[in-house]
């Protein structure tokens, strides 16, 4: 969430100060009637950075093919989505124009805004699980402040460096390097990454008291220990990872790492059942694997299409003992895009995770209510499981379309041109967590979560999106919350 804040009022004033927008975000010319065309050549302008052997890696056209007439408007603007979803780009414009005396040829222009690259990016982060969790503190020490570099479309190749140092409630300090293409037919890539991190806090277990409930139950609430002086954790990673894509949609990610995780005796006093063992030190290597099947309009805030994803996470692969580290996660999601009719579109999302070892200490336990993971109107909750299942489901009416406009005061048009949308939305979240544990200190767990509300979207450019959402629960809980990713 670095600067995010501060982004999302300054985007807000662009806009309040912009003319007239237009929508034009692409067009073609028409074409000759015949039945096939051939393609004679295929140009790009704009791109002053990016290679362009990245950018044909995305289209679905190729010099010379021979086309018919109904499939040209269709691979056009594929290529163009497809070359959006890199993020590489504000904007990218396709044209075909027919060629002088040859009636059954078209030239095509792919014509290109780039983004901004470099970002030393001030942080300024708050040390919560969301922003509406710290908003609840409003604890100005729990803020993480420091720098965050990222190169992106490093030497034009589509490469990311990346630099980052934290310092203040959550320390960390990392260093990667990612190159997606490292052969020659653009399948398969690579990248690098060590780092380490250490907290003068940390959440130790997952119960607390509330204390605006005279009753003192307990709750799904994090409870956390503090120290000023030492690090209660701290934590060291190293780890190479491979990708795998062949075609456009599909994409397979291989992770072997290494870790290091070091805690102080007063962690487990308070949990002895926060690491395995019950040991200060957890050393282990992990194997990660994903499959992603990405089909969706434009993954920065999809209205079409569908996602997939397949993962598997082993922790512990025997290596190291005395303790030995063994956990293994499986999970998946699917997420459905479409339109209804009009301006009215519907999504729904699906996730499930199961692990097959029942006993996971506190550290390597994550059920509901981190990340993306979390039924709408729990925010504030946390549900520890070894298992859980989440449905979500939009109904997303288009407020105000995309809109695109120019800002003539901005010298540089990686900034002056710029677009923005808004969304109404209704939603319902359902979902269930399973829990071996007692549920004296568990008691969202192994039951069925609903949460139901309504939502504004907003969605600008640089993939950036703020959600408002006032939302409902079924313990009767209401409340206003903001989120800073799509819901689906």
């Amino acid at each position: 969430m670095r600067g995010i804040v501060v982004y999302f009022l300054i985007i807000s004033c662009l806009i309040a100060t912009a003319g007239t927008p237009n929508t034009a975000e692409g067009k073609s010319d028409s074409l000759n009637s015949s039945a096939n065309l051939v393609i004679r050549n295929i140009t790009f302008s704009g791109n002053k950075i990016t290679k362009e052997r990245i950018i044909r890696r995305e289209l679905l056209i190729r010099e010379m093919d021979t086309i018919a007439i109904a499939d040209i408007s269709g691979l056009l603007q594929q290529s163009r989505k497809n070359l959006v979803n890199t993020s590489l780009f504000n904007f990218v414009t396709v044209d075909s124009l027919p060629v002088p005396g040859q009636p059954d040829q078209i030239d095509v222009n792919f014509e290109f805004i780039e983004r901004w690259y470099i970002w030393p990016v001030p942080i300024l982060e708050f040390a919560d699980r969301n922003f509406n969790e710290w908003l609840k503190k409003k604890d100005l020490n729990r803020i993480n402040y420091g720098l965050f570099l990222t190169w992106n479309n490093f030497r034009g190749r589509r490469e990311k460096l990346i630099v980052y140092a934290r310092f203040g409630y959550d320390e960390k300090y990392e260093l990667s390097y990612q190159i997606p293409y490292i052969n020659k037919k653009q399948t398969w890539g690579f990248g690098i990454s060590a780092g380490s991190s250490q907290n003068h806090e940390l959440a130790y277990n997952s119960f607390g008291v509330d204390a605006n409930d005279e009753s003192h139950q307990l709750t799904n609430r994090e409870v956390y220990y503090k120290s000023e002086n030492s690090y209660p954790k701290r934590t060291y990673f190293t780890y190479v990872e491979a990708y795998y894509r062949k075609g456009i949609h599909n994409l397979s990610w291989f992770k072997l790492g290494y870790n290091d995780l070091l805690l102080e005796d007063t962690v487990l006093d308070l949990n002895p059942d926060y690491s395995y063992g019950g040991s200060t030190r957890n050393q282990f290597l992990s194997f990660y694997y994903q499959f992603r099947s990405d089909y969706r309009d434009y993954k920065q805030y999809p209205l079409n299409g569908f996602y997939f994803d397949a993962e598997l996470d082993k922790k512990g692969l025997g290596f190291f003992h005395e303790p030995e580290v063994n956990s293994l996660t499986v999970k998946s999601t699917f997420r459905k895009y479409y339109k209804i009719k009009g301006r009215l579109y519907y999504a729904y999302g699906l996730t499930g995770k199961v692990s097959p070892f029942w006993h996971q200490p506190y550290y390597y336990l994550r059920g509901l209510g981190y990340n993306r993971d979390f039924v709408r109107g729990y925010e504030y909750y946390v549900v520890d499981a070894q298992h859980f299942g989440l449905m979500k489901n939009n109904l997303k009416f288009e407020l105000v379309p995309t809109r695109v406009f120019s800002l003539d005061f901005i010298p540089t048009d990686k900034f002056s041109k710029l677009y923005y949308a808004i969304y109404l939305n209704v939603y319902t979240d359902i979902g269930y967590a399973i829990d071996n544990r007692s549920n004296v200190y568990n008691p969202l767990a192994n039951e069925i979560l609903v949460g139901y509300g309504l939502g504004l979207d907003f969605v600008t450019y640089y993939d950036f999106v703020v959600r408002f959402e006032y939302s409902f629960n079924k313990m009767g809980e209401s409340g206003f919350f903001i989120h800073f990713m799509p819901s689906i």
